[in-house]
């Protein structure tokens, strides 16, 4: 490539049209190294603005390029690919070592940012419609888009036009921009802590990846001073039951329907006496447990069955299954389960027995409880076992309160927090900040005992 420092500025010319004598376009000349160059717009503030841009560079003691008279940083920019174009490539490189629920999470944080990266063009389709075509037809694989139909063709066409240079995106006023369309849901409304967080992560993220790529020159977002939502993960106390309120939900759960309810009380069990997860349950298997008729039994937790859309997961199904959280895939996490647990599970397999597979949760025509399902069926066993002013607070409102319930229940007792975070998989530092929280009904204990130490 030849370069050159020597550059020279006209002033913008207007070109009138012969027959009217009217100004019908403006037309920018300079010369680099003694070769003339121009070039021709329709409105005056382009010109002016492209002129202002070329002599920005040379002020700044950018080297021209002699074929296309164009500053480098600006050639640059004519030659880069598309946010669009790079935001695909980027999933593509992602996708197949991300989980299920990862995929998901990365499609929605493109979406939202890709949305921001685009020019105001004409015919704009309604934001519905561009979302669609994004998360179908852009941020799959191919053989997993559905068939185009007219209507999403055209948006796809209107994106591939609108799509900003990726060298724009490097400005930290587009970044701000992007950040604020992320925290903030499709409703308007401020966007969680969590959630915010997450896909702000997967968006620094692929702003890295066009650093490495040499797209960028440095990531946008560390220019940017925001301050996201205060968040401390810690679990809201009035979410968690005591023992016989638990009890109580385990009893109403096989009031709920002939069959639903029974089948999954055990399930629920497992949350609440062996602090599973929901997908570290529903991934049991009757190999995966130590049930003596006697005493204390064990579960080895394996593999975990999370939830997605079928768009997201390598089996096509909408559940895969994967290796325990934040662990490598080949990692078991052992965990002791009380006498009553023991009982329930024994009493489940004597019932449903298990699937072919060897689960112990599973619908009856033999596949995986979805999580409407049991969510369904938990907010119908809340209304049969709480008062009517405990089923309109937080108390137990997702089946996932029984593991904070669980594991706040063995803090309150006195495990050491290195046992009861091994048995909640947790790292202890996390299970202190999270879910170190007193049960429902241990506050008037914690009075009675000061009140106690103030006495004597």
């Amino acid at each position: 490539m030849n370069t050159s420092y020597k550059v020279k500025f006209w002033e913008v010319r207007p070109n009138k049209s012969v027959k009217t004598g009217k100004v019908i376009s403006y037309t920018v000349r300079w010369t680099v190294g003694g070769r003339e160059k121009s070039q021709t717009f329709a409105k005056s503030a382009q010109a002016k603005n492209f002129l202002s841009d070329l002599r920005q560079a040379a002020k700044a003691g950018e080297a021209f390029d002699m074929a296309s008279g164009l500053p480098l940083s600006m050639l640059k920019a004519a030659n880069a690919r598309t946010w669009l174009e790079f935001a695909r490539a980027y999933v593509d490189a992602r996708w197949p070592h991300a989980a299920a629920k990862s995929r998901e999470g990365l499609t929605d944080t493109m979406t939202t940012v890709t949305l921001v990266f685009v020019r105001d063009l004409p015919g704009r389709p309604e934001a519905k419609t561009l979302r669609a075509v994004l998360r179908q037809h852009v941020f799959v694989p191919a053989d997993r888009r559905p068939e185009n139909s007219p209507e999403m063709a055209a948006a796809l066409r209107w994106l591939e036009d609108a799509s900003l240079p990726i060298t724009e995106v490097g400005d930290p006023r587009m970044a701000r921009a992007a950040l604020e369309a992320l925290s903030l849901t499709l409703e308007g409304k401020s966007a969680a802590a969590s959630t915010f967080r997450r896909k702000r992560a997967v968006f620094k993220h692929a702003l890295g990846y066009a650093v490495e790529l040499g797209e960028l020159e440095s990531n946008p977002l560390d220019r940017v001073k925001w301050r996201p939502p205060k968040q401390n993960g810690a679990v809201d106390r009035r979410v968690v039951v005591n023992p016989k309120q638990a009890r109580e939900l385990l009893t109403a759960v096989t009031y709920v329907g002939r069959t639903r309810g029974p089948r999954l009380r055990a399930m629920f069990a497992c949350m609440y006496f062996g602090g599973l997860r929901p997908a570290e349950a529903a991934g049991l298997r009757r190999q995966d447990c130590e049930l003596p008729e006697k005493g204390w039994g064990s579960l080895t937790i394996r593999k975990t069955r999370p939830q997605a859309n079928k768009r997201y997961t390598d089996s096509g199904q909408t559940h895969d299954e994967r290796g325990l959280k934040h662990r490598e895939d080949d990692i078991e996490r052992p965990v002791p389960i009380p006498p009553e647990l023991v009982k329930i599970l024994r009493e489940h397999l004597d019932a449903f027995g298990t699937a072919d597979d060897g689960r112990l949760f599973f619908t009856r025509s033999g596949g995986d409880v979805s999580g409407s399902a049991y969510a369904k069926v938990w907010k119908q066993a809340r209304t049969l076992a709480l008062t009517p002013d405990q089923v309109e607070s937080p108390l137990a409102t997702r089946p996932y309160d029984l593991r904070h319930a669980a594991v706040s229940l063995w803090l309150n007792a006195g495990v050491h927090a290195p046992e009861a975070a091994e048995r909640a998989g947790h790292g202890v530092d996390v299970l202190l900040r999270v879910y170190a929280k007193c049960i429902d009904g241990q506050r008037e204990v914690a009075n009675r005992r000061i009140e106690e130490a103030l006495a004597a």
